[in-house]
């Protein structure tokens, strides 16, 4: 058991070594090149694990923990991480005093249950008045934005991220906030826009605004030339016989046509082409077509205009159309787009992120992505607990409290915990080059004063959590603590591995 287990600490060691060092304001990027040459450059534990590789169990397992964290909350991956290897740290040591797996895991579920009441009879909610609640929804945005690429214009980022989630109206589903990256310009240039941007461009002989714009979305062939369709061989005894054939396929999509004319529309949106006949036809008579956009953009645009997709136009009544009050065509750095704004479902927006290259975009999306997610979560569950290594340091002192109502060694057990969850601050304070002894005493010695502080990076020392604005939701210190001990107690239950052969 001991060799067995040693084999799975040191991996988990190997793991959380690499990525401790992003936890926090003040954490460093990881570089990670794929075999492709693709660089990623983030700080984001999720990110980290799906690319790291999978070359052991414990990788796998903590790649799979935080996977879910992310997927269901959005954020605390790195710190699920680092708890979960200094949980493993702990339970070492545990072992080395010949302390029984089984007794490890009993106080390191003793101690979630009271690190779990603890969050809980130390959260607030101000959900009743609407002031207070949009106030701490911001600082909740800025601390999930501290540790990010975007810190920089944090409160930009913050208020972006407020209004988009606003805009949803209660729906949970991010996939209504369209986020379009074009390098060029800095962060700072950044902005939300309450219409739904395309991206797409206006052809040159069209008009470029169209008002009480109606639009009719289709995913149709607008194509009479069968032959380069579908590859087929035809023989015929004249020319004319072939010019014949011509004309009959272009009578057909001229009725084709005019069955979309008949719905009233100055607008048509296309997922496939747009033949320079057709679209001559519909030009001349006012109506603006845009042609190749992406699937997932005209299921957006569908969604936000109230239409919906066709493919066939026999009967006008069963075919429902988007409306808006504008259509133009906008210019973002060097690129042309269409904007759709005043659409009746409006709740949808569209983020538009600028940043001088590539991987800052990316990694500004995934931050953005994050704070989003937080904030969907508060709205759920406005419950919210002070950050700032405040929760982190008031579970130590109350699992330390409660392990001296044990004996032996069910009661190292549960103190053991206390250790490791107490070191999350500590990471915190060394990734930020402070003097980390003497800030955790005096974090300690705050907490048993019945304080609530928390740990300020910006001037190095222990502030009024209250003045400093870190909060974070409790639903996401809740999950990280439930997390890491699962993942803990899977690695410490295996006492045997073989190769299925």
């Amino acid at each position: 058991m001991g060799f067995k287990f040693l084999t799975l600490a040191q991996d988990v060691k190997r793991v959380v070594d690499f990525i401790k060092t992003s936890l926090g304001p003040r954490g460093m990027d990881k570089l990670m090149i794929g075999k492709n040459g693709e660089i990623k450059i983030t700080n984001d534990g999720a990110t980290i694990l799906r690319n790291i590789k999978k070359d052991s169990i414990v990788v796998n397992i903590l790649s799979e923990v935080c996977s879910v964290i992310d997927q269901e909350i959005g954020d605390g991956t790195t710190t699920l991480c680092c708890l979960v290897g200094e949980l493993m740290s702990e339970a070492e040591k545990l072992i080395h005093l010949n302390i029984h797996p089984q007794t490890i895991i009993k106080g390191y579920r003793i101690a979630a249950k009271e690190a779990v009441k603890t969050i809980n009879k130390n959260c607030f909610d101000n959900s009743k008045n609407f002031e207070l609640f949009c106030a701490d929804l911001l600082d909740i945005a800025r601390t999930t934005i501290n540790s990010k690429v975007i810190v920089t214009q944090k409160e930009l980022f913050a208020r972006i991220a407020i209004k988009a989630v606003l805009k949803l109206k209660g729906s949970s589903d991010l996939s209504r906030i369209n986020i379009i990256k074009k390098c060029g310009g800095s962060l700072k240039d950044s902005f939300l826009d309450h219409g739904y941007i395309l991206n797409k461009k206006i052809e040159s002989n069209h008009i470029k605004q169209v008002k009480n714009a109606k639009i009719l979305i289709v995913n149709t062939s607008l194509d009479s030339d069968k032959t380069k369709i579908y590859g087929v061989k035809i023989k015929v005894n004249s020319i004319s016989n072939l010019a014949r054939m011509e004309i009959g396929e272009q009578k057909k999509l001229l009725d084709k046509c005019k069955k979309i004319l008949a719905h009233g529309i100055n607008v048509i949106v296309n997922r496939q082409l747009i033949y320079n006949r057709q679209e001559r036809f519909f030009s001349d008579h006012g109506i603006l077509t845009i042609e190749q956009a992406d699937f997932d953009g005209i299921e957006k645009l569908a969604l936000m205009t109230g239409a919906e997709i066709a493919s066939t136009f026999n009967e006008p009544s069963k075919i429902k159309l988007g409306r808006c009050d504008l259509v133009e065509e906008i210019t973002i750095g060097d690129e042309k787009y269409i904007r759709f704004g005043g659409c009746p479902n409006n709740g949808s927006c569209s983020i538009i992120l600028r940043g001088s290259n590539e991987q800052i975009l990316d990694e500004a999306e995934r931050s953005l992505h994050d704070a989003l997610c937080i904030l969907l979560q508060s709205i759920r569950n406005p419950k919210f607990i002070w950050g700032g290594g405040f929760t982190e340091m008031k579970i130590a002192a109350s699992i330390d409290k409660l392990s001296k109502k044990f004996e032996g060694k069910l009661s190292l057990s549960i103190n053991s915990f206390a250790n490791a969850i107490q070191r999350i601050p500590e990471i915190l304070m060394e990734n930020a080059g402070l003097e980390s002894v003497f800030l955790l005493n005096k974090f300690k010695n705050s907490i048993k004063l019945g304080k609530n502080c928390c740990l300020n990076i910006d001037n190095g020392d222990i502030s009024d959590a209250k003045t400093s604005g870190l909060i974070e939701n409790i639903r996401l210190k809740t999950q990280i603590i439930i997390s890491a001990v699962e993942a803990v107690e899977m690695i410490i239950r295996i006492d045997k591995m073989f190769l299925n052969c």
